[in-house]
């Protein structure tokens, strides 16, 4: 089985409408630093990325945020960050995110959240990684997501993507159940 050390968060810079959103990411921040499994994210510290680092944090865990330059203000760059690391732009950002990670965690977000998580979802597609990819449905938040997979596979665009290249988790309690069954092909 795949050792996870490394998480990397794909989440809102906003808090969203629902607080069960905020609740889900205060869990997986606190999961994750009872856990020893180092958070990388965004280095935000508003929204539901905020709230996932200051849980790690508080816990007692590591949180690497890696921010581009441009985005250093706009997004509120965290202070208590155990490491953060700025970069030049998206791309790079993205990259080391990747690079950083064992496993990658999404919850509910907007259009970068999206961005990111269909960028590693395609990166997975074309063989650059084999890194698990998880999708916490929080509230359904994620279905029309999942719907919309089923459509390209059914409009003969992709191969299956679920659960071959993509998992969509209920919860965070499943997402943890779920790290811990990961074959060492990634699969």
């Amino acid at each position: 089985m795949r050792t996870i050390e490394r998480v990397c968060v794909y989440c809102g810079s906003s808090p969203g409408s629902d607080p069960r959103y905020r609740g889900a990411a205060s869990e997986l921040g606190a999961g994750l630093a009872a856990r020893g499994i180092e958070l990388v994210f965004g280095g935000g510290r508003n929204g539901l990325m905020g709230c996932v680092a200051d849980a790690v944090l508080a816990g007692g865990g590591r949180a690497v945020g890696i921010m581009p330059a441009h985005l250093q203000h706009r997004e509120l760059a965290h202070t208590g960050l155990s490491e953060l690391v700025i970069v030049a732009d998206m791309h790079q950002r993205k990259r080391l995110m990747a690079e950083r990670a064992d496993a990658f965690a999404v919850l509910p977000g907007g259009v970068g959240t999206l961005d990111e998580t269909i960028e590693i979802l395609s990166w997975r597609q074309l063989g650059l990684h084999q890194k698990p990819i998880f999708i916490i449905d929080i509230a359904g938040y994620w279905s029309p997501l999942a719907a919309l997979f089923e459509r390209l596979v059914g409009a003969h665009f992709a191969a299956p993507l679920v659960p071959t290249l993509v998992r969509f988790v209920s919860d965070v309690g499943a997402l943890f159940g779920c790290l811990y069954d990961i074959p060492e092909s990634g699969e």
